[in-house]
């Protein structure tokens, strides 16, 4: 009796445990009559006291519910019995039932190893409307997702700017429309993509290192040139920003590019315009230099006219060699300023800047006025750098009229040239890399530079001349090929004082100027030929002969075609002929070139050159295309036409 008081002791405070739990809880067993329960039963599900019983068979319980349309409308026992039958399988099982009331209830059934179960009934209805709301949520923020971001594809598509992401890899995560075109792509095709795959490995090759150091964290501007479809070049400018987060970790990179075709095409006119500016400033003093040479050339002649025979040898070489010695320096200028006024696109090459200095030097001796007096100290030819010497040209130029503009009275233009090494602060301050340089100083006795003149000096259009004696673009052209080419420039002034300009330029060592000149004595020896048969055409009769008499005394056989139809047919007609060399401008409708593609086509065995004294022969070529023979430019020296020959010769030969 004890025991059986002690069991029900146990009994009732497991229930009571039970009651206490939020949740409905039953137990059937294999005959499907219950067993256990808890109060949360009555509490959730409203079930009748009177069935909630030990015994009670499931059916009761299910016809309950069955009856208040729990289970929906329709035949209430066939309701009864597909449950009971699914009851009976005792098989694990969740559902979730929504009563009429709205209520939500989650019913978890578990299997008994004796036969039987144990259900577990919870209300979830505040659950589920706290689901539904947060999907409502993310539902109406991924819509207004979809809406910002069709927003951002409709802005970026109409910017006209290429725009990309780029995530670590680099791989595309997105591109606007322009971007995708301009890479053959669609913006659905780019995602996903490999950066090399999108632009091609000889571009990506290119870009590589900016990329890679944009992922570093730094931002990146940088240029780069492609061809369209229709083959013309367009120049890109990009500029690369880093997606970073607060603790400096870099998820990916901005991209923006713009097309700066139309700006480098104006850039260039800019740079057209400011050299032949230059050019004009030239003429007064080149025509000087010219009537000087013509004055030597004339005065020379009418003595040779006053020699008496016998001719003396010695007397006679007196007066050629100042002769020859004009003709070449004529020659010289006119190639010089030919080659400044057409200039062309940016050409960097290794080259003396003693050389640039005198080339220069020599434009401008008859374009200072006489009291100005020009200094050059530029005597080291080892000291080089890697510039485009025609742009150099044109920056001492314009330097050097600034400096005569600045010294109206007279006074000393001085240019030097020496190296130096920069160290760590002064080459940051001159926003440089440190080490060594090339450093040329253009220096004047003028009136100077106030501070604030000082500042604005390299501003485009900035300008201390009166209205219409300045562009303003000069110094600022000058900046801009400085700094392209790797360098700095720097500014010292004070009024009454005059200014010291110093350009700075990477420096490259050449080498030793003695061994060069070794190098060009040997590559200046005359190669003389031994009688081959040649073909002059040439229709002025006095240039036909000096170029006779020198092929001649090369040892070259010469056979002379005044018009293009002669030469036409000697050329087909005369198997011996070894070589033809043409002028390129004649009269009549066939110019040299045309002749020489003629004769060509029929022989392609014959050594072919051109001569021209035409300021811009290379246009005859045509649009796009370069001229496939030799050229020399008139007036030219034994060793010069000895090596033009010597080359269609060998090529001759070849054939």
């Amino acid at each position: 009796m004890e025991e059986t008081d002690q069991l029900k002791a146990q009994i009732d405070l497991l229930q009571a445990a039970l009651d206490h739990i939020n949740q409905g809880f039953t137990v059937f067993d294999s005959d499907l009559r219950l067993v256990a329960w808890n109060r949360g039963l009555y509490d959730m599900l409203d079930m009748p006291e009177e069935i909630v019983r030990r015994g009670s068979h499931l059916e009761a319980f299910i016809r309950v519910n069955a009856e208040r349309g729990e289970y929906g409308e329709g035949d209430i026992e066939g309701k009864i019995a597909r449950r009971i039958e699914r009851a009976r399988l005792f098989e694990p099982h969740y559902f979730e039932r929504v009563r009429p009331n709205g209520q939500i209830i989650a019913v978890s059934g578990t299997p008994l190893p004796q036969g039987g179960f144990v259900t577990i009934y919870s209300d979830v209805t505040e659950e589920r409307r706290r689901q539904k709301k947060l999907e409502q949520t993310v539902e109406e923020r991924t819509r207004a997702l979809q809406q910002s971001e069709d927003w951002l594809r409709l802005v970026t598509d109409n910017i006209p700017a290429l725009i990309a992401y780029l995530s670590p890899g680099p791989v595309f995560r997105f591109a606007n429309r322009r971007y995708a075109d301009w890479f053959g792509q669609s913006v659905a095709s780019i995602a996903g993509k490999r950066a090399p795959d999108v632009v091609g490995d000889d571009l990506f090759a290119e870009i590589a290192p900016h990329i890679e150091k944009a992922f570093e964290g730094n931002a990146v501007s940088y240029e780069y040139q492609r061809s369209r479809p229709d083959g013309t070049l367009a120049y890109m400018r990009s500029t690369l920003i880093p997606d970073m987060t607060q603790d400096g970790r870099t998820l990916g990179i901005f991209v923006l590019s713009l097309d700066a075709t139309d700006q480098k095409q104006a850039e260039a006119a800019l740079v057209q315009s400011q050299r032949m500016d230059a050019v004009g400033k030239l003429t007064g003093g080149l025509a000087h230099d010219f009537n000087n040479l013509l004055a030597i050339l004339m005065g020379n002649l009418l003595s040779l006219g006053r020699l008496e025979e016998p001719v003396d040898k010695e007397a006679l070489d007196k007066k050629l060699s100042p002769m020859l010695d004009a003709t070449k320096r004529g020659s010289e200028l006119i190639q010089r300023l030919l080659a400044f006024s057409r200039g062309k696109a940016i050409d960097p090459q290794t080259v003396p800047l003693a050389d640039v200095i005198a080339g220069t030097s020599r434009l401008l001796e008859g374009s200072l006025p006489s009291s100005i007096t020009l200094n050059i100290h530029a005597d080291d030819r080892q000291v080089a750098a890697c510039i485009d010497p025609t742009q150099m040209e044109t920056a001492l130029i314009n330097l050097a009229f600034n400096a005569r503009d600045a010294m109206p009275d007279g006074g000393q233009l001085t240019i030097s040239l020496d190296e130096t090494v920069l160290e760590t602060q002064e080459a940051k301050d001159l926003g440089i890399a440190a080490g060594p340089y090339a450093r040329i100083a253009v220096e004047d006795t003028g009136g100077g530079m106030d501070a604030d003149t000082q500042l604005k000096v390299f501003e485009p259009f900035f300008t201390t001349k009166s209205f219409g004696t300045g562009s303003g673009l000069g110094l600022s052209m000058v900046y801009g090929f400085i700094r392209q080419s790797g360098g700095a420039i720097q500014i010292s002034s004070a009024l009454g004082v005059g200014t010291f300009m110093t350009l700075y330029l990477p420096l490259v060592r050449l080498q030793d100027p003695e061994d060069q000149a070794r190098d060009k004595s040997k590559a200046q020896s005359l190669k003389r030929g031994q009688g081959e048969l040649l073909l002059l055409v040439e229709d002025d009769p006095d240039v036909a002969a000096a170029v006779t008499d020198q092929l001649q005394n090369l040892g070259y056989s010469v056979l002379l075609a005044e018009s293009a139809d002669d030469a036409r047919t000697l050329a087909l007609d005369l198997p011996e002929l070894k070589g033809v060399l043409s002028d390129i401008i004649m009269p009549g409708q066939v110019n040299g070139l045309a002749l020489a593609r003629e004769i060509r086509r029929e022989r392609s065995d014959l050594g072919i050159a051109l001569m021209s004294g035409y300021a811009d022969w290379s246009n005859l070529a045509g649009q796009g295309q370069t001229c496939e023979f030799p050229v020399l430019a008139k007036p030219f020296a034994d060793a010069q036409l000895a090596d033009a020959v010597q080359q269609i010769l060998s090529l001759n030969s070849k054939g």
